[in-house]
């Protein structure tokens, strides 16, 4: 499958790189301010928590932290199966799969995670949740056990983040990383630089095709 100068895998955050969670986020709260102070404190939780705490949990807490109902948590669930893919990302996705093996590595319960990766309607070689590694993302066990499942070793990967805070756990572990920075973030006090940040697809696959030049 790999051509020369590609990676051995390509390695993806999947509910902000791939998919547009962010807008679901907002409509399970009723507005963009209610779900972005939501979304806000669900990531305060999940940076805080060290050890693996079941997602739906702390979703509710972060629901209940901003003044939301429970209700949210459930409007979210509902609206999972729908989740907004980004213009481009499949056929992106499908470019790639033919060069080189893909994962994804999602902060999610193992039981969302499956179905969120679902919604791009690829074969996936591994899906890798933060239920099952034990730990949240940036904590670098996430990303090492995806590796460790394709049988590629950092140094043959790359790695498309949807979030900053993906930086401080790539870098951790030596993966090179593009910012697919679809959402508009900012980049967090003190992460590495991503070594292409972009809005868009448009300059992933030159980076993957010349992968194993930059070296």
């Amino acid at each position: 499958m790999n051509s020369s100068k590609w990676p051995a895998a390509v390695l993806f955050d999947l509910l902000t790189a791939l998919l547009d969670s962010w807008t679901s986020w907002n409509q399970a709260a009723g507005s963009v301010e209610k779900g972005r102070s939501w979304r806000a404190k669900y990531l305060e939780l999940t940076y805080g928590c060290g050890a693996y705490e079941p997602y739906e949990k702390l979703v509710r807490q972060a629901a209940l932290h901003t003044g939301l109902l429970l209700a949210a948590a459930d409007n979210l669930e509902t609206l999972w199966d729908t989740l907004p893919i980004w213009s481009g990302a499949q056929e992106a996705l499908m470019h790639i799969q033919r060069h080189s093996k893909i994962a994804v590595v999602t902060n999610c319960s193992q039981r969302l995670g499956e179905r969120a990766a679902q919604c791009l309607g690829v074969d996936w070689d591994v899906v890798v949740t933060a239920e099952a590694a034990g730990f949240y993302k940036p904590h670098p066990q996430p990303y090492r056990l995806a590796l460790a499942q394709l049988g590629v070793p950092a140094s043959q990967a790359a790695f498309v983040a949807g979030s900053g805070y993906d930086l401080f756990g790539t870098s951790s572990v030596g993966l090179r990383t593009y910012w697919h920075n679809r959402a508009g973030l900012s980049l967090p006090a003190g992460a590495p630089t991503p070594e292409v940040e972009s809005n868009n697809w448009e300059q992933l696959i030159p980076w993957l095709e010349k992968f194993q030049e930059k070296k």
